[in-house]
């Protein structure tokens, strides 16, 4: 049973830290990697440590959704702009895996906009916040996944 703990607590932290880039739940994968690493006898987390990084876990899952919808609002944006930007980013995922993502993020937010009959410089302008908004997620995400890998590889090297 160890051993299995130990293979899904592993896989888990890193399709963590490949959803935090990935339309997956990076974070929450990667918590779930810890916790099963934490019921193994390979690791063992403090009540503190573990409580604090499920809570981030949760503000980073819930501010993900937020951030780019602020992006948007800030730069002039309107839903067109987030769901084209969702959009672009699974069908630059497709298209070009890396740098699909990021290239579909601002054109499906950029087209979702002149879509909704906004003019080219205000859906550019709109275009960038959610681009930004966009790349801050996967910021937040990324660096959360890595800590946690970085707790998991200092307990499991003994």
């Amino acid at each position: 049973m160890d051993i299995l703990l130990l293979i899904l607590g592993c896989t888990g932290l890193l399709v963590g830290l490949a959803g935090a880039v990935l339309p997956l739940p990076g974070p929450p994968l990667s918590f779930a990697g810890l916790l099963c690493l934490h019921f193994s006898s390979y690791a063992e987390f403090g009540q503190i440590t573990l409580y604090s990084l499920g809570f981030i876990t949760l503000a980073v899952t819930v501010l993900d959704y937020y951030v780019p919808i602020w992006g948007v609002k800030k730069f002039g944006g309107t839903n067109y702009g987030a769901w084209g930007s969702t959009l672009g980013l699974l069908l630059g995922f497709f298209v070009i895996p890396a740098l699909g993502i990021l290239l579909g993020a601002f054109l499906g937010a950029f087209i979702g906009e002149l879509m909704a009959g906004m003019e080219f410089n205000k859906a550019l302008k709109a275009a960038l916040g959610s681009f930004l908004g966009f790349v801050t997620g996967i910021f937040m995400k990324v660096v959360l996944c890595l800590v946690m890998i970085g707790y998991a590889v200092a307990a499991l090297i003994p």
